[in-house]
């Protein structure tokens, strides 16, 4: 509705004639009134409408537009199994998502969510009734055109695709009214072992991720396959963002999991415990069976599962071996017994997180974690804490002596942060970093960084790349925080970094974690590792192939592929200096090794990090995409350039009935905000707009004001 006002003039009487005097400039009476309603316009009309748009993902029940923009509810319920194996190092899973229609349409099912960031799928079966059909793996093109054309006529089909190492999307067509269908996916990952524990992380969904950059308006019409659009820094945004809705948006029974682990760790187990979860463990010799309490848990943190080998059965060493078409696999696993000693005084860099995403839960985490790292500096040592969000503010100028004074400040500065704004993390790399990068002259001090973050971020090769180039002499080590953190991004930045990293899942699990990584960080570290292994090995196969530094309570993990396997005999020798200067040295008889499973699955899966982390700064070489397609087809894995999809041959959706599209929802990281999807948006011009709104309220007032004294004076 278009409003118009008419304001008459002021009657002003008459007074005595004057001298002329030089005629005055006045406003036009008419930019009064479009001054004052351009404002309320922009107060009241549009700052709404922005307002709106960050806040539509995130909050209220969860809908879908439809093709004529009308709201829909969600047709589509989702459940999954997750049925885990541990045999020594490798954990084999098969996770069943189930997707039911429960509208009266036919449906396409997209549903994008995390694996394990190191996982390595390699199967998919389809299950539609009782029709049964095996994947296969293709070039990620030919995975695409086959699923398209079979979605086109009718005919059930699934694919999965790698969005991101631990992010991956299930498309399923065809899912017929009132019906169910099922994908069956086969990963494995490494269970993660250091300072005498197993560790085991399920993810069931993710944080948000907040995507840098300007939007590429040439896509802005794709937005409805997410949340965000396209970016120069992002440009697959909307590939990566699904919605993100609470518990209570879905129907009930949808978003839930049932679990059960079995663990064969090869050595006997005397604990079993989880800091995210209610466990029941059941005994059976050295074989544990683990499930969740409650029974089916909802689909809102990872579950984290530790176990500890009974007292004094804590491996020095471990060898598997697998032969696999002609070829021989070894995974060796070497635990050096380190001794803390004195340590040399620090410079500790603190980075912590308080963008939107961390608001909640895990910005208590967040600075919790701070605060006892803070505990750990001695009077030697020099600090300095970095905040960032949309924008990086650093406590001090440069690092500060560790006094009494100094620290009571920086407590006080933590404790007053808050999440907010968006995850603008490469400033502050840059702050943390870049004045060190060249710099060799450490004055003594060794040089840490510690980055508190849930990583719930778009652009993570960038981010690498930079990592790279700016470390210096710093090492990197990185806190994940929060329920659902990014762990993808969580190790990669660690391990460029020269550092580690370790998870926080909740409050009452800070100490633990945090202990043990400070321990190493102010512990020695052991360098110069190599590892020899005997005649018939490459040392081109043998990943990784520069092991990096260990820290306290670290293992030597490394994988080999030999050629000649039936005739493979010999020791490996591995050594490393100690800090006091002195060899360290342990060799394993390859002749004592245990069966293993997965174990080429394991190296192609390095091999082929090794090949990637070579395109980091720019675009992916048609040597190395070639490389990576050749390595991924013949051990059949999903990556970014290879995919999975299952093809039923009877069309089952006449081809006169329309085909919907269902984004299926991820749940809410267990202790975020339900508005915290408004962070990813933060770049809105909703606060430029109030602001507009209101400075045009006062200029509008101020000639209002100039123009009645103007009225009222001599004229």
């Amino acid at each position: 509705m278009l409003l118009a006002v008419s304001i008459p003039p002021a009657r002003v009487p008459a007074r005595p004639a004057k001298p002329l005097q030089p005629r005055r400039r006045r406003l036009p009476r008419w930019s009064e009134g479009v001054g004052l309603w351009l404002s309320m316009a922009l107060l009241l009309f549009v700052q709404p409408l922005f307002a709106d748009a960050s806040e539509i993902p995130g909050t209220g029940a969860f809908h879908f537009i439809d093709g004529q923009g009308q709201w829909q509810q969600p047709a589509t319920l989702l459940t999954t199994d997750y049925q885990v194996t541990v045999s020594g190092l490798i954990a084999d899973t098969r996770l069943v998502q189930k997707f039911a229609n429960t509208s009266q349409q036919w449906q396409e099912g997209v549903f994008v969510f995390p694996l394990p960031e190191d996982a390595s799928v390699y199967g998919l079966t389809m299950i539609a009734g009782e029709r049964v059909i095996e994947g296969e793996i293709h070039t990620r093109q030919e995975a695409k055109r086959q699923y398209q054309q079979a979605r086109d006529e009718g005919r059930q089909a699934a694919t999965v695709e790698q969005q991101r190492p631990n992010l991956f999307t299930t498309r399923l067509a065809n899912i017929p009214p009132g019906e169910a269908v099922s994908v069956e996916l086969r990963y494995q990952q490494a269970v993660r072992y250091q300072a005498g524990e197993f560790e085991l992380r399920l993810p069931t969904t993710l944080t948000p991720r907040y995507m840098p950059g300007k939007p590429l308006t040439e896509q802005a019409t794709q937005w409805q396959q997410g949340w965000a659009t396209a970016t120069t820094e992002v440009p697959d945004a909307d590939q990566i963002s699904p919605f993100t809705v609470s518990q209570n948006d879905v129907p009930a029974g949808s978003h839930q999991a049932s679990v059960r682990l079995t663990l064969n760790a090869g050595l006997p187990i005397g604990n079993v415990t989880s800091p995210s979860h209610g466990l029941d463990s059941t005994w059976n010799g050295d074989q544990v069976v683990v499930a969740p309490t409650r029974g089916a848990i909802a689909m809102d943190r990872d579950l984290v599962v530790r176990w500890t080998p009974v007292r004094g059965q804590a491996p020095a060493a471990a060898l598997f071996r697998e032969h696999w078409q002609g070829e021989e696999y070894l995974l060796a696993m070497l635990v050096p017994g380190q001794q803390q000693a004195q340590s040399l005084p620090r410079e500790l860099v603190f980075v912590i997180d308080t963008s939107g995403s961390m608001a909640g839960e895990s910005i208590r985490q967040a600075k919790a974690s701070l605060l006892r790292g803070l505990d750990t500096l001695q009077p030697e040592d020099r600090f300095n804490v970095i905040q960032f969000n949309s924008q990086t503010q650093a406590l001090h100028m440069a690092s500060v002596p560790a006094s009494a004074t100094n620290l009571a400040r920086a407590r006080r500065y933590v404790q007053d942060l808050h999440a907010d704004g968006g995850t603008e993390m490469a400033p502050a790399l840059d702050a943390a970093l870049l004045a060190d990068a060249g710099d060799e002259d450490s004055g003594g001090y060794v040089r840490q960084v510690v980055f508190m973050t849930d990583g719930a971020v778009g652009n993570e090769a960038a981010l690498f790349s930079q990592i790279q180039r700016q470390l210096g002499r710093s090492r990197l080590f990185t806190v994940a925080i929060g329920s659902a953190p990014n762990m993808h991004f969580m190790r990669e930045a660690a391990r460029f970094g020269r550092g580690t990293y370790t998870a926080i899942s909740d409050l009452a699990d800070v100490s633990g974690p945090l202990d043990t990584l400070f321990a190493k960080m102010q512990a020695p570290v052991m360098t110069d590792i190599a590892s020899q292994w005997p005649a018939g090995v490459s040392e081109h196969e043998a990943l990784p192939q520069r092991p990096g530094d260990l820290f306290l309570g670290e293992p030597l993990i490394q994988v080999v592929r030999a050629s000649d396997g039936e005739g493979l005999e010999g020791t490996l020798e591995a050594s490393g200096r100690l800090p006091d200067g002195t060899r360290w040295q342990q060799s394993l008889d390859l002749a004592k090794a245990a069966p293993g499973q997965g174990l080429h699955r394991y190296w192609a899966a390095e091999k082929i990090d090794s090949l990637m982390d070579q395109s980091l700064s720019g675009q992916v070489g048609s040597e190395i995409r070639d490389q990576v397609t050749e390595l991924a087809l013949a051990h059949r894995l999903v990556t970014r350039f290879t995919s999975f999809v299952a093809v039923d041959r009877t069309p089952v959706r006449p081809l006169n009935q329309d085909l919907a599209k269902d984004q299926v929802p991820t749940l809410l990281p267990d202790g975020s905000q339900p508005g915290m999807l408004r962070y990813p948006q933060t770049a809105t011009w909703s606060p430029l707009l109030l602001t507009s709104g209101l400075l045009g309220l006062v200029l509008s007032g101020l000639a209002g004001l100039v123009r009645r004294r103007r009225a009222g004076a001599p004229a």
